[in-house]
């Protein structure tokens, strides 16, 4: 069966809850999502509230501090928020992700001669004697290594150990410097070794379906899952896009009809959903670059239209008001602007409570 560019588009909206708001827990979102990307520390609070229905920001901080919760390298060796639960369990099945972080990346050549049993025993006991800064990390390791860069000794540790960075960072309502602990000290367990790789391809696809191999390979980092669709026979369905690709999904999962509305969303900065395929068309128009912005998030990201990426949007305090400013690509069609100042004007009432909202939509009427 072959699916459409836009019957594509609205498979993988109805996956990650975009196409209507979900009555689901933060928890059960995450883990839904196999975890949202979180290098800006705040933007997965953006990422649920588009998402969910009735989210609170008090709900996902309670869920860190609780340690139900954790932010840790994990997909593509990059900072994710999962579940604890998840976290243990992914981080063993990406190991190999994580692990190869360290041996192709830059960090790797200044720790040559260095032994790496010895390094990650010195690095976990330094970490579990209390959580630290990566600075702190490397300081310490470079008086039993004073011949090596601390700042890479503290990287390779961080790779070769699984650990997370730990509250306040990471909440909405607190701030602090990234403090990292091991996981095993943080959440009280061992990484497990119960997932495995067919679980979580058909994980992805219940998130990001359909998809192609090389789309679940890019979301994960890891490589030949070739041969794990091959193997999981009529667990999965097959389908073919415009081009002839091959379109792996859940034999059950939900496909809507390619007309189905989808509703203006506000993705924050990050989101998954316009980095986890090797080819984005079906969000991202005309090969445009996904901008990975500086900062803690929350304050600016991409807009949908229609399903697709069609805006960015940042939100700025000046005084008593915050002000939503929507930069289009190109001008916004006049029947969808009311949708759009509908869910800009809730997205700043969530960001900014009690401010006076502006939203300024750049070549609207």
């Amino acid at each position: 069966m072959r699916l459409s560019p836009r019957a594509i588009n609205r498979a993988t909206l109805a996956r990650q809850l975009l196409l209507e708001r979900a009555e689901l827990s933060a928890a059960g979102a995450l883990e839904h999502l196999v975890g949202l990307q979180s290098q800006a520390p705040k933007a997965p609070f953006v990422g649920l509230w588009t998402r969910l229905v009735d989210f609170r920001a008090d709900e996902l901080d309670e869920l860190m501090t609780s340690r139900q919760a954790v932010r840790a390298s994990l997909m593509r060796a990059t900072v994710h928020l999962v579940t604890a639960r998840d976290c243990l369990a992914l981080r063993s099945v990406l190991r190999p992700v994580v692990e190869r972080a360290h041996y192709n990346g830059p960090f790797r050549k200044n720790v040559d001669g260095v032994d790496v049993d010895a390094l990650v025993a010195a690095g976990r006991a330094l970490l579990e004697e209390q959580p630290r800064t990566r600075k702190d990390l490397g300081r310490r390791l470079a008086e039993r290594w004073p011949d090596h860069d601390p700042d890479s000794l503290a990287h390779a540790v961080g790779f070769l150990v699984p650990q997370l960075q730990i509250p306040p960072r990471g909440t909405w309502r607190g701030a602090g410097p990234v403090v990292w602990a091991t996981t095993r000290d943080w959440l009280g367990a061992e990484c497990a070794d119960g997932l495995t790789v067919d679980d979580l391809l058909l994980r992805y696809l219940g998130a990001f379906g359909p998809a192609t191999v090389m789309d679940a390979q890019t979301w994960c980092g890891l490589t030949r899952l070739g041969e794990v669709a091959d193997g999981l026979g009529d667990r999965l369905r097959r389908f073919r896009d415009d081009d002839g690709r091959e379109l792996l999904d859940l034999p059950d999962a939900p496909r809507p009809d390619a007309d189905t509305p989808a509703p203006p969303r506000f993705l924050p900065e990050y989101d998954n959903l316009l980095l986890s395929h090797a080819e984005r068309s079906r969000v991202v128009p005309d090969g445009r670059l996904v901008p990975l912005y500086p900062g803690n998030g929350g304050n600016r990201g991409e807009l949908l239209v229609d399903g697709r990426w069609a805006a960015n949007w940042t939100i700025e305090r000046a005084g008593d008001t915050a002000t939503l400013s929507v930069e289009p690509f190109a001008r916004l069609a006049k029947r969808h602007l009311p949708g759009v100042t509908r869910e800009g004007r809730a997205l700043l009432q969530w960001v900014a409570p009690g401010a006076t909202p502006d939203i300024r939509v750049v070549g609207a009427p």
